[in-house]
């Protein structure tokens, strides 16, 4: 049975994605960050391994994969948004510090896990990878860089059988979202400009992150996916 470990996998999009792997016979680690929703994910899925984590944490990520004999595909899905806060710079830095930089410590520490067993990477990335948003512009910054650090990973580490890739989601329907799905004047303008006129499900981004965590999508590398029902193309 092939592992992997999805970072963040615990609610909202990364919960969808250890859902989809989980059906498709995966055995799943999930981390959060906070210890009512890991402990809420454990009760609810007994069979997965849940832990607490903070990707900000080098020591922890260290430890964290330490402990881990065989890793097949990692997903990174840890992030936060503070909206309008991210003007200030201490805010700033700490969603660069999840969004991109603890990306990057979980694909460092999971990588000789990955190389050893041919395995892969599927980061989150956002449909603000390739536009602006002027009232987050240190989550548009960090997914932006999580676009390019993955294919700069990609390169670098297809000598070792890694391949990295990432989804870009748009508007989903997760927690994160519920008070702009709730908000008639900010639902329809969202909608209005979604050529298939709803919100996408956690589970349409894990059914293509478990595609190309999959064999099937062996040479895939350094792609990164819209999930966005169209919005990103108008």
């Amino acid at each position: 049975m092939k592992h992997a470990v999805v970072i963040g996998g615990t609610r909202g999009i990364g919960a969808g994605i250890a859902g989809e792997l989980r059906r498709k016979g995966w055995r799943i680690t999930a981390t959060g960050v906070g210890a009512e929703e890991v402990s809420e994910y454990a009760a609810q899925y007994p069979d997965d391994v849940c832990a607490q984590l903070d990707v900000r944490d080098n020591q922890a990520v260290a430890a964290f994969f330490g402990g881990i004999e065989k890793l097949d595909g990692l997903v990174n899905c840890a992030g936060i948004l503070a909206r309008g806060a991210e003007y200030e710079i201490d805010v700033f830095e700490t969603v660069i510090d999840i969004n991109l930089t603890g990306t990057m410590r979980c694909c460092l520490a999971a990588q000789p896990l990955l190389a050893e067993s041919g395995g892969a990477i599927v980061n989150t990335a956002s449909m603000l990878s390739y536009f602006g948003g002027p009232l987050v512009p240190a989550y548009s910054a960090s997914k932006g860089g999580v676009a390019q650090l993955t294919k700069a990973l990609a390169g670098k580490w297809a000598e070792d059988g890694v391949r990295v890739n990432a989804v870009a989601p748009g508007w989903i329907e997760t927690e994160m979202t519920e008070a702009l799905r709730a908000d008639p004047a900010r639902n329809q303008p969202i909608l209005g400009r979604t050529p298939l006129d709803r919100w996408g499900k956690p589970s349409e981004v894990g059914a293509l992150a478990a595609w190309l965590l999959s064999d099937e999508a062996a040479f895939v590398t350094g792609a990164v996916y819209p999930v966005d029902g169209g919005y990103s193309a108008m």
